[in-house]
């Protein structure tokens, strides 16, 4: 960019906010809703926190080094359309992955599968019938012949295989086509379980022939390296279907991540850098609540629209899939805005020493480093709402509408809370503030392990007002008195990265154990209990902390211009007051001389 070159900050605010609100739009239609559709795809509490907290561990690790490439090569705009146009292609695949339609937990289109959902009042899926065959000990047997066309047997045979009715031939081949029928009973693709075919069976046979003729000669003797090698790969073949899926989806949400987590960083650094060549670096910050509007209207949105929907669109895709097609569409919505974003390059800034100075600063303040621990704290309940919430409301009869409405209100209410920032301000100090956020954040937590109906959860997210938007309001003030003018948005970042990626990966991971093992209502008031325990402990140590008196720094530099201007008039009146000195003496001389 030629600094002759007019710059037009109002169009450069204009794009950067819509293409945030976009942005932000398409992860609301997806992202809050992900783990009700990794329930749906069978997935087990434990296995739902492993995948989402190696998703916020990625953006945690990739988002700075993708946006300190993408600055060194000078791509930012290639990262950044690569970035849309890639992870709306491998949020598509998780969709061909098959449902475990057994356990589908929309309480529309469940009708048929009551029994099924009733043992989900915990929030723990029920055993893995959805996905593993049924055998001959869990099968109930029918009391009427099986009849396939050219064979016919009764089905004591496929349980026992003990009819005397059935030949030797027809046996081999009976059992096939009764786990064939089995698995189309449960639903489970025939690729689960490999088929029992007379083919197999004769290759095997022939195999055992040719090692007692002596035509194939034994097998040596394995070493322990290589037995415990080829151990290995057999536990790799026999593992459940349930592993292998988690195994699948743990890989597509990685590259998913892998993918996505440039976008951010790489257009926020660009944006500011452009606003801060023309001089207009404070008013980056306008554009953040376009990203709470944007995220509201998403969610509100997409769950609205899934509501409207049959169970199965086409007649065989489940109406969730709504969520992945809504997210690729405004994902290629916002690539014609990115290819307008107003970008700039400022290859004399190291963002890099910028983020470990900001360590440095926290690290040596005490309110700091308690502001820290409370953003990491919080960031992990958080986390624990966001993944389990759904679930929650789910088993208490809620459908998409309920969902996206509460999560809508939650966003709203948030990004109100600058209205109500002055008065909040006169009332409470910003450490007493951070305080009053946790502990209502802790409120709504325990607000939630007491849900009755669909509608319930509306009043507590009122509560996001105080939960979020008082939490970070207190966050940036306290950025502002740590941080040097240069720093203060690094020293932002740094409080980001540890609630939204440190915390919320420590969420995760520890959220779907407690629900794995106690069950959804314990894991909302164990968050509960903890963040009361801190909000205590957290009043106890800002008293005693030592109070850092804010540096205003126009004050400082206004000080030192007049201290300067003060020595120069005293070495302009020393400098007079020597010169009348000196003609004193000299006209006292010369009257000396003439007297």
């Amino acid at each position: 960019m030629k600094r002759n070159k007019q710059i037009d900050v109002r169009r450069a605010l204009a794009l950067a906010s819509i293409f945030n609100f976009l942005c932000s739009c398409s992860k609301g239609c997806l992202l809050p809703f992900l783990t009700l559709y990794l329930r749906q795809l069978g997935l087990t509490p434990v296995m739902t926190g492993v995948v989402m907290g190696a998703k916020h561990l990625i953006s945690l690790v990739w988002s700075p080094v993708a946006s300190l490439l993408s600055k060194h090569y000078n791509k930012r705009r290639v990262v950044i359309n690569g970035s849309l146009v890639c992870s709306a292609a491998v949020a598509l695949v998780l969709l061909l992955v098959p449902l475990a339609e057994v356990h589908k937990q929309s309480s529309t289109c469940n009708a048929t599968n009551l029994s099924s959902g009733s043992a989900q009042g915990l929030g723990v899926n029920p055993p893995t019938s959805s996905v593993l065959p049924e055998t001959s000990e869990t099968r109930p047997h029918p009391k009427h012949p099986v009849s396939h066309p050219g064979v016919t047997f009764p089905a004591k045979t496929i349980a026992g295989g003990k009819s005397a009715s059935v030949t030797s031939h027809h046996r081999q081949q009976s059992v096939s086509v009764g786990v064939d029928h089995s698995l189309r009973g449960s639903g489970v693709g025939s690729s689960v379980v490999p088929h029992v075919s007379s083919s197999s069976a004769a290759a095997v046979r022939s195999k055992r022939s040719d090692f007692k003729s002596g035509s194939v000669e034994p097998q040596r003797e394995k070493t322990p390296d290589e037995r415990s090698r080829f151990d290995f790969l057999g536990s790799l073949k026999v593992m459940d279907p349930q592993h292998q899926l988690f195994f699948l989806i743990l890989i597509i949400v990685s590259v998913w991540e892998s993918v996505s987590a440039p976008l951010e960083w790489t257009a926020d650094d660009g944006l500011y850098e452009y606003l801060d060549f023309a001089d207009a670096s404070d008013r980056y910050s306008s554009t953040g609540p376009w990203g709470l509007l944007g995220a509201a209207c998403g969610a509100g949105g997409a769950g609205l629209l899934v509501s409207q929907l049959s169970c199965l669109i086409a007649g065989r895709t489940p109406r969730s899939a709504a969520h992945f097609y809504c997210y690729a569409g405004l994902a290629a919505l916002a690539l014609p805005v990115a290819c307008y974003l107003p970008l700039y390059l400022n290859k004399k800034r190291d963002r890099a020493n910028g983020l470990l100075k900001a360590l440095q600063l926290v690290r040596g303040s005490p309110r700091a480093l308690l502001c820290a621990i409370t953003t990491l704290l919080a960031g992990a309940a958080c986390s624990a709402v966001d993944n389990f919430l759904l679930w929650q409301m789910q088993d208490h009869g809620s459908n998409e509408l309920h969902m996206g409405s509460s999560l809508a209100l939650a966003l709203l209410s948030q990004a109100a809370f600058p209205l109500l920032a002055g008065r909040v301000s006169k009332l409470l100090s910003p450490g007493r503030v951070l305080a009053v956020g946790a502990a209502s954040l802790s409120l709504q937590c325990l607000y939630y392990s007491f849900l009755w109906g669909p509608w319930a959860v509306l009043p507590a997210q009122m509560l996001s007002c105080l939960s979020g938007g008082a939490l970070w309001w207190a966050v940036n003030v306290q950025c502002e008195d740590v941080a040097t003018p240069e720093a203060e948005r690094s020293v932002r970042r740094v409080y980001s990265a540890l609630s939204l990626h440190l915390g919320s990966s420590l969420g995760s991971f520890g959220g779907g154990f407690v629900v794995q093992r106690f069950g959804l209502t314990w894991l909302f008031r164990a968050v509960a209990v903890g963040l009361m325990v801190w909000c205590v402990c957290l009043m106890l140590l800002q008293w005693k902390a030592p109070h850092q008196r804010r540096i205003n720094y126009s004050r400082l530099l206004a000080a030192n211009a007049s201290e300067a201007s003060d020595s120069e008039s005293e070495q302009e009146r020393d400098w007079l007051d020597k010169a009348m000195e000196y003609d004193r003496s000299n006209n006292n001389y010369g009257r000396r001389i003439n007297q």
